[in-house]
């Protein structure tokens, strides 16, 4: 593995070779996978602890390992979170998902030493218009910032994509959290904010690897932990939608290592073009 000129804050920026990225494949496959397995569980009267269950044996079936057992003392496969939860949603079998529900989850395995990546904002039956819409644009907020993934880009180009998108729909971005890079380290440089300034930040090289994962507000931005130091939750109370997906600067664009099934199949030209070796 070599390392960008280039730091952020301070830290070396990893740039992973061929083989590398295709580690980085296999073990992202299986975090799509796993995603593309609980979406049918996710229904009214399922516990989150359960979901969390299906989730881990999931990954150990696949031969990895969730990296967030262990991880600064967390002891779950997953993080679920739902409707005012923004992030770090601690699995309970007292939570039951109710009609209505937006829930988030999120899942890194870990295969050979590598980490993958996701998650997904699932709707739970019939949800308010405020809810579909915010799910809808939170996952083309992640796509656009995908789209500005290009070797010579900048980070702050990705973030204002993100930024300008929430804002058209009147909604707010999270700025108290952002994507990172990934590798054999599961929090690595760079730091990807989604929100910020067009042509500022990291230059984007071939061989970076980094989640982009907005979590956009139907109310305002700001946020709070819980007590349990994990749950984070909007401090309005209002509705908040996430989507995350792991990505490689190739040496013409992007390729987004997490895609789903359905995402192979209909964006694998624009998004995977190495799909086919994976």
């Amino acid at each position: 593995m070599k390392h960008s000129q280039q730091t952020d804050h301070g830290k070396p920026i990893p740039l992973h070779d061929e083989a590398e990225v295709a580690a980085m494949r296999r073990v992202c496959r299986i975090a799509a996978d796993t995603l593309d397995m609980i979406a049918p569980h996710v229904k009214p009267g399922v516990s989150t602890a359960e979901l969390d269950a299906l989730c881990e044996a999931s990954m150990r079936d696949a031969g990895s390992v969730p990296a967030t057992i262990g991880y600064h003392g967390y002891q779950h496969a997953s993080c679920i979170s739902v409707n005012h939860v923004v992030t770090h949603g601690v699995p309970s079998s007292t939570k039951l998902l109710r009609e209505g529900d937006i829930v988030n989850i999120d899942i890194s395995p870990l295969l050979d030493g590598w980490h993958g990546d996701t998650s997904r904002t699932f709707q739970v039956g019939a949800v308010s218009i405020l809810a579909e819409r915010l799910v809808r644009k939170t996952y083309e907020a992640l796509f656009a910032g995908i789209d500005a993934v290009r070797p010579g880009a900048t980070l702050g180009d990705v973030g204002a994509a993100i930024e300008a998108l929430a804002r058209a729909q009147g909604f707010s971005t999270v700025r108290d959290f952002c994507g990172h890079g990934i590798g054999r380290v599961f929090h690595d440089a760079p730091q990807v904010l989604h929100y910020g300034r067009a042509g500022t930040g990291v230059v984007l090289e071939p061989g970076m690897i980094f989640t982009i994962e907005p979590m956009l507000n139907a109310g305002g931005h700001q946020v709070k932990t819980l007590p349990d130091k994990w749950t984070t939750v909007t401090k309005d109370h209002s509705l908040s939608a996430q989507f995350e997906h792991t990505v490689a600067v190739t040496e013409t664009g992007v390729e987004v290592l997490t895609l789903s099934a359905d995402e192979r199949a209909r964006l694998a030209p624009a998004y995977a073009p190495f799909f086919a070796t994976a």
